[in-house]
């Protein structure tokens, strides 16, 4: 499935990164992205930027730590681009002092106020809700509150990542932000009394447990999994339910993207933020 939008956000951003690449530099055709996002999700994307633009993408993955090495090689680093799974790491960038603001028309025309920084300094580029996989088979309700995962009946039955995991951090940041931190803390407690295994969907299909907490775009990803087609029967012997749908919504958070505070401001970004990308893929997504 190709995401329009996204592409094009996609490529506004490396243009905007690549134009802000110093002339100077060894090699001036290519820019490079420190990537916190899965190769898989986002090396076609850059191979079809590198084929429409002539510009090679290099770059480096790691699960953890990225921000911290762009602090640590400092003015010689040579990151353009550092690319996020969540808005904490957005933001973690920034107070760390390795982002530099973004201009660009296409991107500032595309992203509303409030999956952007003020100042410009990142950028959301897709958005994910945190849901629940239901089990079909064991599990009969077709609505559930996140605060209902705390109660006593899913005892032994939720599969979940890590609470230190980046999305349910800020998944309990939200919850500490509607309920307050003491009902926050004894929601976690009640939460970690009812888990069974880290697993998710996957868990579920097994039997381990009966519902699990996992991003929207896993479905997709399992049920166009063709290398591992148990994948495939672990999608459909789920749904997807999204809490809280009776009051303040389900808690969506955002991937998106800062340009490096070193990538140099020497060249002009005009040219190349606002001709990438054509008018033609300036359409909506959901991720």
């Amino acid at each position: 499935m190709r995401f329009p939008f996204a592409r094009a956000l996609a490529f506004a951003l490396l243009s905007s990164a690549f134009a802000a690449s110093t002339a100077n530099a060894a090699n001036p055709g290519e820019v490079n992205v420190y990537s916190y996002r899965q190769p898989y999700l986002i090396d076609p994307l850059f191979k079809e930027f590198t084929d429409e633009t002539g510009i090679k993408v290099n770059v480096i993955f790691a699960e953890k730590g990225l921000i911290e090495r762009i602090q640590a090689e400092g003015r010689n680093s040579p990151a353009d681009v550092l690319l996020t799974v969540d808005v904490g790491n957005l933001r973690q960038a920034t107070d760390a002092g390795i982002a530099q603001p973004i201009r660009s028309a296409v991107l500032e025309g595309a992203i509303p106020t409030a999956y952007r920084a003020s100042d410009w300094e990142w950028v959301g580029l897709t958005r994910r809700a945190r849901v629940v996989y239901a089990s079909k088979e064991r599990v009969k309700q077709y609505t559930i509150t996140y605060e209902e995962l705390a109660d006593p009946k899913w005892r032994g039955k939720i599969c979940i990542r890590s609470g230190q995991h980046v999305y349910n951090v800020a998944l309990i940041a939200s919850m500490i932000a509607h309920h307050g931190e003491d009902w926050a803390e004894q929601w976690i407690k009640g939460v970690k009394a009812n888990l069974a295994r880290r697993f998710q969907v996957k868990g579920v299909y097994a039997g381990e447990c009966d519902i699990a907490v996992g991003n929207t775009y896993y479905m997709g990803a399992m049920l166009k999994n063709d290398k591992e087609r148990e994948q495939k029967e672990w999608a459909n012997s789920v749904r997807i339910i999204f809490p809280n749908t009776g009051d303040r919504g389900t808690h969506v958070n955002i991937s998106g993207a800062v340009v490096a505070k070193y990538a140099s401001i020497r060249r002009t970004r005009s040219g190349f933020s606002n001709s990438w990308p054509p008018t033609r893929d300036r359409r909506c997504m959901r991720m």
